[in-house]
């Protein structure tokens, strides 16, 4: 008779140290300790993100993985994928792992700083011109490491303001228009025509990122044949590991960079979509469509763009189950601790930069922001540029200030 309540009792004191582990472990995650409000806030952009994925993925599904921060997004078992890989001939698979928090970090990261490469950035940094600056130059290697300055610089020249031209939020609504044959079935244009600043990304043999409206007149001296490995301006190389690669990432990157809301066209097949072309190329070997589709999906699930194709034509389309702006920063909050991001856990615009360098007077960039939440920004920043630095440097920020 009292065997099975002694069994009972120690099945209930295994199951609560098994919890107590488990919390145990993952708040020290990454080695950096957490609150259980961190805790929380990451259950809740995983669950979220899960019923996101389900109502708005067409046929995808989000599974919850081994921790709050894993998630695996699932395509219907009947899902007919066409890529194989070049090397073993296997077919692309159905479902991939996603880490929202390394993705909440990062994208929060490209949110508020600059992505654009500046003469300020190469020079801040410790031996930038011989250690860095080349590396961005097609074939320069040739160019014995930029111990000629003055030839490296004339090789940028088009592409390498002195300062970031743009600032964080400095636009409202931004589109960005890629290549899937979708544009060719469906009537966007004018839709498209509405944003206030339009990014088109367009893979052809000559790669180019071509604006509308204020953008454009800038940039449209810098569309040229000019020997640079990056499109129009350069992009810093912020890591996203190798959960998403493409010229189309960096645009999509850029525009998050400087506007207040991005959405996407011309990027993404959907699931049940029938038209596999691209537009203006032919496909590429390694290009993976049903990995690039879901990491799109979990950029929407993480409230960064809206996606526009022939299945989700409403341009009122409602995201549902989207991240409120709330939610996502407790988990970028939480996300910086597990990763040991520097500055994690304090508060203030400088608290992340792990290289602060102060600018010439006379270099101070000259800003024409009229939009709230842009001057909201440098309010906050106290003039401060922050350029994220790749994982090889360190991670974290190099701040610019401003030598008043």
């Amino acid at each position: 008779m009292r065997v099975l309540p002694l069994a009972l009792a120690a099945a209930i004191f295994s199951g609560v140290t098994a919890i107590l582990v488990y919390l145990s472990g993952l708040s020290s995650y990454g080695g950096a300790r957490v609150s259980d409000a961190d805790l929380a806030a990451l259950g809740a952009l995983q669950s979220g993100f899960s019923k996101c994925v389900d109502a708005n993925g067409l046929g995808l599904k989000a599974i919850p993985g081994e921790d709050y921060c894993r998630v695996v997004i699932q395509y219907p078992s009947d899902t007919d994928s066409k890529w194989k890989d070049p090397k073993t001939g296997e077919p692309e698979g159905l479902s991939f792992e996603f880490n929202l928090c390394e993705a909440v970090a990062s994208w929060e990261q490209v949110r508020n700083s600059t992505t654009i490469l500046t003469k300020e950035y190469i020079d801040a940094l410790p031996n930038g011109w011989e250690d860095y600056a080349w590396r961005r130059i097609n074939k320069g290697i040739h160019l014995n490491k930029c111990q000629n300055r003055t030839l490296c610089m004339e090789k940028l020249s088009l592409v390498l303001p002195e300062t970031p031209p743009y600032v964080p939020r400095q636009f409202g609504r931004c589109a960005v228009v890629g290549n899937s044959g979708d544009l060719l079935k469906t009537k966007f244009g004018d839709e498209i025509d509405s944003y206030d600043v339009v990014i088109r990304e367009n893979e052809t043999k000559k790669e180019a990122l071509i604006v509308k409206t204020t953008i454009h007149d800038i940039m449209n001296q810098m569309i040229r044949e000019i020997p640079i490995t990056n499109p129009v301006y350069l992009m810093l190389g912020t890591s996203f590991g190798s959960s998403a690669k493409g010229t189309g990432l960096k645009a999509l990157e850029f525009a998050l960079s400087m506007c207040d809301s991005v959405d996407m066209y011309g990027f993404t097949v959907d699931p049940g979509y029938k038209e596999w072309t691209r537009y203006f190329s032919e496909s590429r070997k390694g290009h993976t469509p049903l990995h690039g589709r879901a990491y799109y999906q979990m950029m929407e699930c993480l409230g960064l763009v809206k996606i526009h194709s022939p299945m989700r034509g409403d341009p009122g389309r409602v995201v549902k189950w989207a991240p409120t702006k709330d939610t996502i920063k407790a988990a970028r909050v939480a996300s910086d601790k597990l990763l040991k991001r520097p500055g994690a856990g304090s508060e203030g615009p400088l608290s992340s930069c792990t290289m602060i360098k102060k600018r010439e007077k006379g270099k101070i960039p000259k800003r024409s922001v009229v939009r709230h939440a842009a001057l909201k920004h440098l309010e906050y920043m106290r003039g401060a540029t922050r350029y994220p630095l790749e994982r090889n440097a360190g991670g974290g920020y190099l701040c610019m200030i401003d030598d008043r």
